[in-house]
């Protein structure tokens, strides 16, 4: 978003609703959003804090411009003149958490097998060290030690959130809730994107060799 450009524009929310419904094809196309599940997010002001959030109860492989809500950081939907009202998944107080706490420009919630699995059997968080594919969530291939963090589920987004506060490590751009699914966040949407998939393959790695 350019500097002093008004978010509350339908102009700006489709924008970002268009960027989203795409993202939403790929990861249904992997399996990782099966039936209505998963949501993404874009922050599209910062100060307010608002987020453009995948509309809930929808196909993610099917979703427009259109189908996208506008939330503040509570979660709570603001109203954008010019694009009609979508209800925002539930999960979009964890969303705005989680941009607000790291910085994040977008937010991706996906889910996927392996990140419930590998929660399962490391609840106390995925160890990862020495593997190549470390480097695609800024960190280093060798000797560097590295925790993807796991948390409760809870169906209360204030609860989840403290949890996520709590369990948040600044270098890791990611988090397992268990019994649920993975949720990875970068600089911008592609970026997230690429978080969620070398994440996603470093907890399949840690399942296949445990």
């Amino acid at each position: 978003m350019s500097a002093g450009r008004d978010f509350r524009t339908a102009e700006l929310v489709l924008g970002a609703g268009a960027r989203l419904a795409a993202e939403a094809a790929r990861f249904a196309g992997l399996g990782w959003m099966r039936g209505t599940s998963g949501n993404l997010s874009e922050v599209v002001s910062r100060e307010p804090l608002r987020l453009a959030v995948t509309a809930s109860g929808l196909d993610k492989g099917e979703l427009t411009a259109a189908d996208v809500s506008v939330v503040g950081p509570s979660g709570e939907t603001v109203p954008v003149e010019g694009v009609e009202p979508r209800r925002p998944s539930a999960e979009a107080g964890l969303h705005a958490r989680v941009a607000a706490l790291t910085g994040a420009g977008a937010v991706v919630h996906v889910h996927t097998v392996n990140a419930v699995v590998a929660g399962h059997h490391w609840p106390a968080g995925v160890p990862l060290r020495d593997i190549e594919m470390l480097k695609g969530i800024g960190r280093l291939a060798h000797d560097d030690e590295v925790v993807v963090p796991v948390i409760a589920n809870s169906q209360d987004m204030a609860e989840l959130g403290d949890r996520f506060e709590e369990a948040h490590d600044a270098a890791v751009p990611a988090v397992i809730v268990a019994r649920h699914g993975l949720y990875a966040w970068g600089r911008d949407l592609t970026h997230a994107r690429h978080v969620t998939e070398c994440v996603e393959w470093l907890l399949a790695y840690a399942v296949a060799v445990r």
